[in-house]
Parts: structure tokens; C-alpha cells; sequence
């Protein structure tokens, strides 16, 4: 019911502030759910989406990866700790920035695309993986020494056990930037995609898909959110 109210109230929020504007600056509501049903009955939606998800899926699973495997081995191993400082350099330059460099390593196209959606999804991933690692209290190491417990046990029955709310933090956070990156992306670097779609339409001017973008957007945008706190109830059942 709640939810049911705040859409209510956001449309009415829209519908005021777009009666304040000059005519056809923005569409009405009605115009807005007329091309909601139109762009739905046809196909060109659907595979933009279907784009923007495989981007996702492919970018964000080699960032999950490669940022938890990365963060439990440098917190694992102190003699490493010193490569996140290099690695904490780059964090601040947003996945944006990274697109012009994108394009010449990797051209237009898919690929740049993995590679945006890789670097927003990494950091949150690897630091919080990091941090989950070098937090973890020494009662569990002096444990492993007295009761001789091998270092490969320990690493994967221990550690990584030990770190799973963390790493789901990090997920969470990751699948957000990760579909923000894909969107930036697709706006500059492909010809497909909900981000593309967008771009296109603001070119022909035609606002009303541009919101209907903008709408599903945010809608898949929640869903991959939700499905990553589902996973983490399944997976972290004692958490």
C-alpha cells in the first residue's frame, strides 16, 4: 500500500511541476503511459534490454570474481597488502572517465562495455572483500594453529565463510554501479541497449521514451538489486 501511495504521489509530484513548464517542454502522464503500452507491445525494447543484462551479466561476473579472489589474497597475505595501495589510486576515477580509454584500447562495442561495467562493479567488491579479510578476529587463526589446521582449510572453510556478509555488501553495491556504468556506456559506446535507447530518442525528441528509458532504468535497476539480497538470504543462512 505504501509503495502503491509514493507512485501516486511521485506522478502527482511530475504532473505539477510539469504544469508549471512551458508547453511540450515535458510530456504528460498520459502521453508517458501511452508509449509505456506502445514500446511494450513491440520488440526494439526488448532487445535493448536483453543487451543492457548480458553487458551486466558478463562484466559484472568477472568483476565479482576477480574482486573477491583479489581481496582474499591480499588481505591473506600480508606480503601483498602493500598492491591495494595501487589499487586504491584508481578507485576514485569513475567508471565514466575510463570510457574515452575504452574505446581506444577495446573500440566501440561490447567489449568497452564489459570493461566499464567491470570497473564499476570491482572496487565496492574488492574492498569490501578486503576488509571482511584483515577484520577477521584472531581467535580464528590461533584456532587454525592449535588445532594444525591447513592453510588451504583455512583459507576456504574460514576466510571465505567468514567473509560472505561482506562480499554480499559489496555485491550489492557493485550491481548498482555496475548498472550505472552499463548505462554511461551505452550511451556513448554501442548501438544497442537501454542507455543507446535513450540516446537515440534525445536525438529525435522524443522525451516520452526517453522517460519510459529512464522508468525501466530504475525498474531493472531494483530488481538486480533484490535478486542479489535473495541470493545472500539462501547463501548466509546464519547471518
Amino acid at each position: 500500500m505504501k509503495k502503491i501511495l509514493l507512485i501516486i504521489l511521485l506522478i502527482a509530484v511530475y504532473q505539477t511541476f510539469n504544469s508549471l513548464l512551458p508547453n511540450d517542454y515535458l510530456p504528460s502522464v498520459s502521453q508517458i503511459f501511452e508509449s509505456f503500452l506502445k514500446n511494450l507491445s513491440g520488440t526494439e525494447i526488448y532487445m535493448h534490454v536483453f543487451a543492457s543484462l548480458i553487458r551486466i551479466l558478463i562484466g559484472f561476473s568477472i568483476a565479482s570474481v576477480i574482486g573477491i579472489v583479489l581481496g582474499l589474497i591480499l588481505a591473506y597475505d600480508q606480503r601483498l597488502r602493500d598492491l591495494k595501495l595501487y589499487i586504491e589510486l584508481l578507485r576514485p576515477i569513475p567508471p565514466i572517465a575510463w570510457i574515452p580509454i575504452a574505446i581506444i584500447i577495446f573500440g566501440l562495442g561490447n567489449p568497452s562495455s564489459y570493461f566499464i561495467v567491470f570497473l564499476g562493479a570491482f572496487f565496492p567488491i574488492f574492498t569490501n572483500t578486503y576488509f571482511g579479510a584483515v577484520s577477521i578476529p584472531y581467535i580464528y587463526k590461533n584456532v587454525v594453529s592449535s588445532f594444525q589446521i591447513s592453510q588451504f582449510s583455512f583459507f576456504f572453510k574460514i576466510l571465505l565463510f567468514f567473509c560472505l556478509p561482506y562480499i554480499f555488501t559489496g555485491l550489492k553495491t557493485g550491481i548498482g554501479m555496475a548498472w550505472m556504468s552499463v548505462i554511461a556506456a551505452e550511451l556513448i559506446s554501442t548501438q544497442s541497449g537501454l542507455g543507446y535507447f535513450i540516446q537515440l530518442n534525445r536525438l529525435l525528441l522524443q522525451t516520452d521514451n526517453i522517460i519510459v528509458g529512464m522508468i525501466l532504468i530504475g525498474v531493472i535497476g531494483n530488481l538486480l538489486q533484490k535478486l542479489i539480497e535473495f541470493a545472500e538470504k539462501k547463501i548466509i543462512v546464519w547471518n
